[in-house]
């Protein structure tokens, strides 16, 4: 092909691409806060305060009634935003991960046809952004007093100044000296109103003299419902720190009121003049609390409802420079001629709890922090003070980006365009979804929030915990407060069934499969342990010889222990078995810490009856779940040769339901072997009887080894260990 025909066909290719963009695309101008509930903003309704700005963006578009998060915590949200995609799909499952910024992105594609793109300020996601003309944002969560913004040469510029006006400031400054002749898509993102709520001096006095008013359950029992809620640690109650929260300075002088150790990191970044301002309003304030305190003048009760006011009006004074930020844009919008081509949107991460439920802090299902603020302004197209009661998600704004800028939006994305909706005033088709899935990971966290994932439709929410395997249902029309499980009443039998089929189609249909996800068990005091002391003694490295598993691994160091010394004492051997586990754990300990400095000949795999046991897994997810624990050794232990056993027989007879399960996983990872790496090794006829039964002399319960279970154990892996070197 000559050089000249190569050129046509680019030129072609271009024009052709050109063709399929909207005559003149539009400007796209995303201000995103933290932490920002929705319940917190005039346009929703708020009884607690005014934001007339944002309110600006709901009266000339739409405001989205039922916009939720997949994932309510920080990081996750926003790499859900910028793949449409769910956690498990993008990788980033929980804060501290680190986003892969070579995967698909909106801001990419955006840029492939024609778009100037910039996110400023807070950016959460441990990796550098890439998709953006110009990056400049904050390092982790960034402080609200005198910011260090991260450059794009990877060095750090502080700058005097409260944090949400600098992120303004340096967003209108792009602006203003962009490309006219391009259009942008500016993610302008704030670190407000996220914890510890420093408001900027002009608004320290916001709430002066006025009471805001409590929540009705902020004294919340959290009976009725899963009794892992008990266990939250973020309670205004209890969980609120002297200095870092509550704004005091030295001693914690009430440790039975307040926790100590975390001082006010912001206090201590301020400028002498700073500090001044601050301690001019807030060091009479507390003066007077110690006052009362001292002189038994609060009960427990009023102490809550001081901490109460002191959060709500200082996260409502950061909310209230955010909407001076939006104000500003939105200004020079207008000034400017711009804003008639550009949509604005806002939007916040995921909700917060403002004392629901006696909370602060977001993570669970519920509604306050399942929501998330979504107004939109789109000039021409959305009539103004559009409602809709639509179910949209965070997975669904990097798909509607990329049909507002004329882009192909990729089929791996899985959420879809707004656009047709936003067209037709908020009104979805009929083929939008019923219902929205939503996960959360970050388990043994802080804040004791427990794994758990569930299906909201317009009227009920299922949520599903794993660790006490337990359903909640809530009626949100009879119970809006989700004060109430009705997942145990009869009445409401049909209702759960629906519900629970919901959940099972809606994973399948994202690809949820939980044996590949990591996930601790950290939040169990014997797991926890079990887990220090193997990576203890894998940093130590010198074994030639791994064991990995669940309680049938660990029970080595049980009933096994004779038969362990009798044939692995002498041969440097390590065992990496927890009780309890499932494929998922493994594969969280083998990334976390387990292999430590170990460089193994052998590594014996056996792993997947949990999955049975505890959920009847479908037998593909669980060896699909052995086989990413195969790829973590290949990657982490190259030279190192596995065994792979097939899942050990259970339960009475060869037509037992979970039995059945584990052979049926069998049939499939039996295939990961390949003869040189990964050796499969199918041993569970030693332990049955020629009927197929089991004997209680070797399994008493039917699943785990006697002794002399283990005997058979070890004598059956004995040849494979010794032609493999061992």
């Amino acid at each position: 092909m000559s050089i000249l025909t190569r050129l046509l066909l680019a030129l072609f290719s271009v024009a052709l691409a050109s063709a399929n963009l909207p005559a003149k695309q539009p400007n796209i101008l995303f201000v995103f806060s933290d932490d920002h509930a929705p319940q917190a903003i005039s346009a929703y309704g708020s009884k607690i305060n005014k934001t007339p700005n944002l309110d600006r963006i709901a009266k000339d578009g739409a405001t989205f009634r039922n916009s939720f998060c997949a994932n309510s915590i920080c990081g996750p949200s926003r790499a859900c935003i910028l793949t449409g995609k769910h956690s498990h799909k993008n990788g980033f499952l929980r804060n501290g991960n680190r986003f892969d910024g070579t995967q698909t992105t909106f801001p990419k594609l955006m840029q492939d046809v024609g778009y100037q793109t910039a996110v400023i300020g807070k950016w959460h996601l441990s990796s550098d952004p890439t998709g953006f003309d110009h990056w400049e944002v904050l390092p982790g969560q960034g402080s609200y007093y005198n910011p260090d913004l991260i450059q794009m040469d990877g060095s750090r510029k502080r700058y005097e100044g409260y944090c949400t006006d600098i992120i303004t400031d340096n967003s209108l400054a792009w602006l203003k000296a962009r490309d006219p002749n391009k259009p942008f898509m500016l993610m302008c993102q704030h670190k407000a109103p996220h914890r510890n709520w420093s408001p900027p001096p002009r608004h320290y006095g916001l709430f002066e003299g006025v009471e805001i008013p409590e929540p009705e359950t902020l004294f919340d029992d959290y009976s009725g419902r899963s009794d892992l809620l008990k266990e939250n640690e973020m309670s205004i109650r209890d969980h609120f720190y002297w200095g870092h929260d509550m704004k005091f300075h030295g001693e914690n002088l009430f440790p039975e009121h307040f926790r100590s150790g975390i001082r006010n990191g912001e206090y201590a970044r301020m400028t002498d003049s700073q500090k001044q301002a601050w301690d001019d309003y807030y060091a009479p304030q507390n003066e007077s609390f110690i006052r009362r305190m001292k002189a038994g003048e609060l009960s427990d009760d009023d102490v809550t409802r001081w901490k109460y006011q002191r959060y709500i009006k200082t996260y409502l004074g950061c909310i209230q420079a955010v909407d001076d930020g939006v104000g500003r844009m939105l200004d020079y919008l207008d000034e400017s001629g711009l804003a008639e081509n550009t949509v604005v949107i806002y939007s916040s991460d995921q909700g917060f709890y403002l004392g629901e439920h006696g909370w602060y802090d977001k993570r669970w299902m519920f509604e306050e922090s399942l929501k998330m603020p979504f107004l939109i302004r789109w000039p021409g197209v959305i009539e103004p003070e559009t409602e809709s009661a639509a179910l949209v998600q965070n997975i669904d704004y990097g798909p509607t980006f990329l049909d507002l800028a004329g882009a192909d939006i990729p089929a791996e994305m899985q959420g879809r365009s707004m656009v047709p909706m936003l067209r037709n005033q908020g009104k979805p088709s009929a083929t939008w979804r019923d219902a929205i899935y939503y996960a959360y990971y970050e388990n043994a966290a802080v804040h004791a929030v427990p794994v758990h994932d569930g299906v909201r439709t317009e009227r009920y929410k299922l949520m599903f915990f794993p660790r006490s395997r337990e359903w909640n249902l809530f009626d949100l029309e009879e119970d809006p407060m989700e004060l109430q499980s009705v997942h145990d009443r009869a009445s409401y039998a049909p209702i759960l069934a629906g519900m629970q089929k919901r959940y099972r189609d809606l994973r399948q249909f994202y690809e949820v499969n939980s044996a590949v996800i990591p996930e601790t068990r950290g939040d169990l005091d014997r797991w926890r342990t079990r887990d220090a002391t193997i990576t203890k003694n894998a940093k130590k490295g010198g074994a030639d010889l791994a064991f990995i598993g669940d309680s049938i691994t660990q029970g080595w160091e049980g009933r096994g222990k004779s038969v362990w010394d009798k044939y692995y004492g002498s041969r440097n051997a390590i065992n990496l078995g927890i009780g309890g586990d499932r494929t998922e754990h493994v594969i969280w300990r083998l990334t976390h810490g387990n292999l430590g400095k170990i460089q193994p000949k052998v590594a014996v795999v056996m792993i997947g009856t949990n999955n049975t046991g505890h959920f009847d897994q479908d037998p593909k997810e669980v060896a699909d779940g052995v086989e990413r624990i195969l790829e973590i050794l290949q990657q982490r232990l190259p030279d190192t040769k596995i065994v792979l056993h097939g899942i050990f027989p259970r339960g009475p007879d060869s037509l037992d339901l979970k039995r059945l399960n584990n052979v049926a996983i069998n049939q499939h990872i039996r295939r990961f072997a390949d003869g040189d790496r990964v050796h499969y090794l199918e041993v569970g006829d030693q332990f049955l009887e020629p009927d197929g039964t089991i004997s209680k002399a070797i399994m008493p319960d039917l699943l785990h080894l006697s002794t002399e279970g283990y005997e058979r154990w070890a004598k059956a892996l004995e040849p494979k260990l010794k032609e493999l070197g061992l």
